[in-house]
C-alpha cells in the first residue's frame, strides 16, 4: 500500500424525451485501495438499454470484485443479457477500470470511446492488448498509477454530441482530450470535472440530447486529513481533552460555532478575530484565530454544507456556487469535498440554550441530524471518516 487513493465522480445526461439513462455506472469497494468501476452503454435508449447497462455493470462489477476472471465475466454477460427483440441482439458495451492497491490500474475496453489518461496534465498514450472472448474485440491494458493522474470513461453520446451542428462528425475524442487537458490543471475533484465534461456534452446538444451520454472520472491524489469540530463537550470538563484530541490530529482544522469557537480561542490562548463582512445575506460571516485553519458559525453554515452535499451527489448543480464563493460554508465545501480524503469529526454534543426556544427551527436532535446526515453523504463519495463524540 502507498499513500496515494482514487477520487471517483461520474454523471449522466438522459436521451431527450426519456425519463431513464441507458448508461449504467457501479463502483464496488474491493478493499483497502482496491475499486472495480464498470461503465456500460446498452443498446440504443429508454428502458431496454437502462436494463442492459444495469444488468452488464452489475454483473461485471460483482464477479470482478469477487476475483473472478475477465473472461468468465464476458461469458456470463452472453448468455444472461436478454435479446433485444427489434435488432436482434442482446448488446452492451462496456469499460472496466480496476485499481489494485492503489498501485495500477487495469483497464478493459469494448466498444466504448477509449480511456482518456491524462498524466501531468497531458493526454498520455498507454499501451493497449487486443483480446478476443466470446467473438468479442477487447482491449486490455495494465497501468502504474502516479500522483494526480486523471482517467476519464465516457460512452458514445459524448463524442457524439454535436454532429451536425456545431461538428460535421461529432465532438471527437481528441477534441475532448484538448478540452479535459484545459480544466484538469484548475485542481477541480473527479465529479467536478465529470460534470463540467457533460455540461459541455449537453450544449453541443442544443440541451436536446441524441444520446445517453456519462463520463466517469477517476482522479489519482495523495491522502489529505483533515479534521472539524462542531459543538462543545456535553460534560464541560471534556474540553480540554476534546480540543487537545482535536489540534493533535494531522492536516488542518476547521471549528464551527460561536461557543466551540471560544473554547477553542481559550485552549489555544488566541483572540477571535470577528468579521462583519457578510460574504452572503444568508451566510454568517467567518472568523480568525491564529492556528486554526478555517472557524465558522455553527448550525446556518452546516446545514448549507449539506445541502450543497446532498447536491454534489446528484446533480451537482450548485458546484460553481460553492467553488468560487468565500462564505463559510463554501470554504468549508472546499475543503471536505476537494482536499480532504480523510476526516476526522469531533462532535459535541451539548445542548445549545439559545437553542431551546420553542419559535426557533433549530433543536438538539436537528444538529446531530445535520452532522450525521454530512459525514454520511462524505462517506457516500469516498472519505474515509471517523466520528468522535464528546
Amino acid at each position: 500500500m502507498n499513500d496515494l487513493c482514487a477520487d471517483i465522480g461520474y454523471k449522466s445526461i438522459n436521451h431527450a424525451g426519456e425519463q431513464l439513462c441507458g448508461d449504467h455506472i457501479d463502483v464496488v469497494e474491493q478493499g483497502e485501495g482496491s475499486t472495480v468501476i464498470v461503465l456500460a452503454d446498452g443498446l440504443g435508449s429508454g428502458v431496454k438499454a437502462s436494463i442492459l447497462s444495469t444488468l452488464t455493470s452489475k454483473i461485471i462489477s460483482t464477479m470482478m470484485a469477487e476475483g473472478l476472471t475477465l473472461e468468465d465475466c464476458v461469458e456470463t454477460i452472453a448468455q444472461t443479457l436478454p435479446i433485444c427483440s427489434v435488432r436482434g441482439v442482446a448488446y452492451s458495451t462496456f469499460t472496466i477500470m480496476h485499481i489494485v492497491d492503489s498501485r495500477e490500474i487495469e483497464l478493459i475496453q469494448y466498444d466504448n470511446p477509449m480511456v482518456i489518461l491524462l498524466r501531468d496534465f497531458k493526454n498520455y498514450d498507454y499501451p493497449k492488448t487486443e483480446m478476443s472472448i466470446c467473438g468479442k474485440k477487447i482491449y486490455k491494458s495494465v497501468i502504474k498509477l502516479c500522483e494526480n493522474d486523471i482517467f476519464v470513461a465516457m460512452s458514445d453520446g459524448c463524442p457524439h454530441a454535436g454532429i451536425g451542428t456545431a461538428y460535421n462528425f461529432g465532438w471527437r475524442r481528441e477534441d475532448i482530450v484538448d478540452y479535459m487537458e484545459t480544466v484538469s490543471v484548475a485542481g477541480y475533484t473527479a465529479k467536478t470535472l465529470s460534470t463540467i465534461l457533460i455540461d459541455e456534452v449537453n450544449k453541443l446538444y442544443a440541451a436536446n440530447p441524441g444520446d445517453d451520454a456519462t463520463a466517469c472520472v477517476v482522479k489519482i491524489r495523495k491522502r489529505e486529513p483533515m479534521n472539524i469540530l462542531f459543538g462543545p463537550p456535553r460534560d464541560r470538563d471534556d474540553c480540554n481533552r476534546m480540543m487537545s484530541l482535536f489540534f493533535s490530529k494531522e492536516g488542518k482544522h476547521i471549528v464551527c460555532g460561536g461557543t466551540t469557537s471560544s473554547i477553542a480561542a481559550k485552549y489555544l490562548g488566541k483572540p477571535i478575530k470577528a468579521s462583519l463582512n457578510f460574504e452572503r445575506s444568508d451566510i454568517p460571516p467567518i472568523a480568525e484565530i491564529e492556528g486554526v485553519d478555517l472557524v465558522t458559525e455553527g448550525v446556518i453554515t452546516i446545514n448549507r454544507v449539506v445541502e450543497y452535499a446532498h447536491d454534489a451527489l446528484g446533480e451537482n448543480k450548485l458546484y460553481e456556487k460553492w467553488s468560487f464563493g468565500h462564505d463559510g460554508a463554501s470554504m468549508i465545501c472546499r475543503l471536505l469535498f476537494e482536499e480532504a480524503t480523510d476526516i476526522n469529526f469531533f462532535v459535541g454534543r451539548a445542548v445549545n440554550p439559545a437553542h431551546q426556544n420553542p419559535d426557533l427551527p433549530i433543536n438538539f436532535n436537528i444538529k446531530m441530524n445535520l452532522v450525521e446526515d454530512l459525514w454520511g453523504c462524505l462517506l457516500k463519495t469516498g472519505k474515509r471518516i471517523k466520528v468522535n463524540y464528546f
